[in-house]
């Protein structure tokens, strides 16, 4: 039989239903997706985990010994039950067996092996219910082997309740027994000169390591492997953007006509970037660009302003924003800063999955003939059905609720279109570099003058409990001043336990957090409708599960200012402007991330009115909920923000679920502690594309790119 290789497929290597299987549990297909499924951690023979700390409800792996054995009757029903009392020296727990006699004769006490089962709990006491398990040698063999084996570490993996971590070991010790040579990816001299193992033995050491002293130079390697290929596609990608040829999209009188139109002078660094997008727009590849800028900088001023240039020549411009109201919101911004005189000319057309069948017909057909050459939209854009005359620009706003595959299907409705993507959130320069290395970055720090800024209060209620109530008042406040307000909750009904899908992403529990949340849009409704500092107020729900056409109508009676208090999801997070909008509230603040938090606190402060913003907290102080919240009232520099973030939660939260796609799921690279091995990677990426850009002396580089770029991004690629 030949010898495996990373792109042998799972079914040929271990059979069709473990195939099977792996892919359900872990979406693995080959056996390179197989053979990077790492070891969460290493435990000795001798290692026994506290059972005391294990947590109910979660699948566990652990290494014990069996103390007592026991079967009985069972009185309700027919059969026997077996349990077994296994400890790691401290505390106890049992495991239990229906009809399973047989297993007494392995579970003999004094027997030692690992367990894995899912915790649950039975009059108290915890216990695994069938749990998998696999027992050392039997004691005389294992006196015999004691010392060979003593440091041999184990390998627990990420598991799941189907596949339990030494079932995972067994098909990746098979995998490894029939795995061919290895092409490694790194160059010989980057590998020499890091003091790196070649790639078949960091394989092997990081799943079977002899001695505890293999683990760390396999992981180095594994991790120089991840950034290496990492920062090669990235580039890759913009070597294959710059290999296309773009259409010239030279300024004109529409442009010209804007600029004196507008009642204000753009900011240094508005002009600045603007005459970079300008540049790039008439260059010979398409543009490529990540603009990032505080809310209320002036992006969508950048974008627009980069369309009237693609317009002039006929060519059209897709803006792809993430939610409905947030669309919704764009439309009516460009087309007021249009006027009456561009507006009709250009057309501006919203195209939304929400809309009524036959408005979508009549927006597609302006779409498709060319007559909408601005056309805003949700993910219906992306829509098979969706076509355009010739489109020259793709504008993705909030790019990281949108993933990478998503950014080129869209660019591939037209004949390489120039691609502007823009950000509010702060982006650190590591995660820059390792989500938009393909892109070119531009920065908006400058604000527009004559805004009148924002105070931020925390309201610790673990300290001072009496502030909810004045929280409540300062609202009604801020109300009787002439004023609006918002008040942000973390999800649609805490008491349904509902999920708000316009949350930007899933926050992990930390310490200082509660378990769960108790402020949900429809407590904080009810709250109001009984507080008598709210009788006359005009209060209005927002989430994300209410119908498109009613969010909109909600947003635009609170923007006219028929709405006094908009008690809401995040579903207001970014893009949506009310001038008159003075105060913030945002509801157990520890829930949300740092820049989650920035984002909403920038939703007020934008026009001539002071912003109030107040961070209502749960979270004892010292815990880590709390300086989440401490470091947002510390300071309103998003960049800053963005920093600590990074710190705080770690890239996984930051990167976002969709931007965990083909080339930005990281398994062992860190970002955070990582950054300078990343640079590297990327400097040494660079040198070996400029000296050999087709990969044909690096055939271990280009292999690894393969099976890193998933197959739908290189077609997507292929058809720009």
């Amino acid at each position: 039989m030949a010898a495996l290789t990373l792109e042998s497929r799972l079914d040929g290597a271990v059979g069709g239903k473990t195939a099977t299987a792996l892919e359900k549990a872990f979406g693995m297909r080959t056996v390179g997706d197989l053979l990077a499924h790492y070891p969460r951690r290493y435990a000795r023979r001798g290692e026994l985990t506290p059972i005391s700390s294990l947590p109910v409800g979660e699948p566990v792996t652990i290494v014990a010994e069996v103390r007592r054995a026991s079967e009985r009757r069972m009185q309700n029903r027919k059969g026997s039950l077996l349990e077994v009392i296994i400890s790691d020296g401290q505390g106890e727990l049992s495991l239990t067996f229906f009809n399973q006699s047989w297993r007494l004769k392995d579970l003999q006490p004094g027997r030692r092996g690992v367990f894995a089962g899912k915790v649950g709990e039975y009059r108290g006491s915890k216990q695994l219910t069938h749990p998998d398990y696999e027992l050392f040698d039997d004691e005389e063999t294992a006196r015999l082997t004691a010392e060979a084996t003593a440091n041999l570490p184990i390998t627990i993996y990420p598991a799941t309740s189907a596949i339990a971590s030494w079932q995972l070991k067994k098909i990746i010790d098979l995998v490894l027994d029939g795995l061919g040579p290895v092409d490694d990816p790194l160059p010989d001299e980057l590998r020499r000169r890091e003091g790196l193992l070649d790639a078949r033995t960091a394989i092997e050491r990081i799943h079977r390591p002899d001695f505890e002293d293999q683990i760390d130079p396999a992981r180095s390697t594994l991790r120089m492997h991840e950034a290496f290929v990492l920062q090669a596609a990235l580039l890759q990608q913009r070597q294959f953007v710059r290999a296309l040829s773009a259409i010239r999209r030279e300024p004109g009188a529409l442009l010209t006509d804007f600029d004196q139109s507008l009642p204000f002078a753009r900011t240094p660094d508005q002009v600045s970037v603007g005459d970079q997008i300008a540049r790039d727009l008439q260059g010979d590849w398409p543009m490529n660009r990540l603009v990032q800028g505080e809310v209320g900088s002036g992006k969508t001023l950048v974008a627009l302003r980069a369309m009237l240039q693609v317009a002039q020549s006929g060519g059209q411009s897709a803006l792809i924003a993430p939610t409905e109201v947030l669309a919704g919101q764009h439309l009516r911004s460009i087309a007021r800063m249009l006027g009456r005189t561009l507006a009709p000319e250009l057309m501006p057309t919203l195209l939304t999955g929400q809309m009524p069948a036959a408005e979508r017909r009549k927006a597609a057909l302006r779409t498709a003939s060319g007559q909408a050459r601005i056309v805003v939209g949700t993910h219906a854009l992306l829509s098979e059905s969706t076509t355009f005359a010739d489109l020259g620009l793709v504008v993705v706003d909030e790019q990281h609720r949108f993933g990478v595959e998503q950014r080129e299907s869209l660019r591939a409705k037209g004949a390489a279109p120039h691609a502007l993507v823009l950000t509010a959130t702060p982006i650190p320069r590591t995660v820059a570099m390792t989500v938009f290395g393909d892109l070119d970055v531009s920065t908006i720090r400058t604000m527009p003058e004559g805004r009148a800024g924002i105070q931020t209060f925390v309201a610790p209620l673990a300290e001072k409990p009496a502030w909810f109530s004045r929280v409540w008042d300062r609202i009604a406040e801020e109300v009787g001043n002439g004023h609006q307000a918002f008040v942000v909750c973390a999800a649609i009904d805490a008491e349904a336990s509902v999920k708000d899908d316009t949350a930007d992403e899933p926050v992990a529990i930390v310490e200082g957090e509660a378990p769960r949340t108790r402020w949900g849009v429809a407590q904080v409704v009810d709250l109001v409708s009984r507080h008598p500092a709210f009788a006359d107020l005009r209060v209005s729900p927002l989430h994300g599960k209410m119908p498109s056409d009613e969010k909109d109508a909600i947003m635009q009676a609170f923007a006219r200012g028929d709405v006094d208090v908009l008690i809401a999801t995040t579903v207001v997070e970014v893009g949506v402007d009310v001038p008159n909008a003075s105060t913030m509230v945002i509801l157990e603040a520890d829930r949300f991330g740092v820049s989650q938090l920035h984002q909403l606190r920038g939703r007020v402060g934008r026009g001539g009115v002071p912003g109030l913003c107040l961070l209502v907290t749960e979270a004892p102080a010292g815990t880590p909920a709390r300086e989440r919240v401490e470091a947002v009232a510390g300071t309103l520099d998003g960049f800053a923000l963005a920093e600590i973030d990074l710190e705080l939660r770690g890239e996984g939260d930051v990167l976002g679920d969709a931007q965990s796609g083909a080339r930005s799921s990281l398994r062992l690279l860190r970002v955070v502690t990582d950054a300078d091995l990343i640079a590297a990677a990327r400097i040494a990426a660079e040198q070996v594309l400029d000296d050999d850009p087709t990969l044909t002396r690096h055939p271990g580089l280009a292999a690894a790119l393969e099976r890193r770029l998933g197959m739908e991004e290189r077609a997507a690629l292929a058809k720009n």
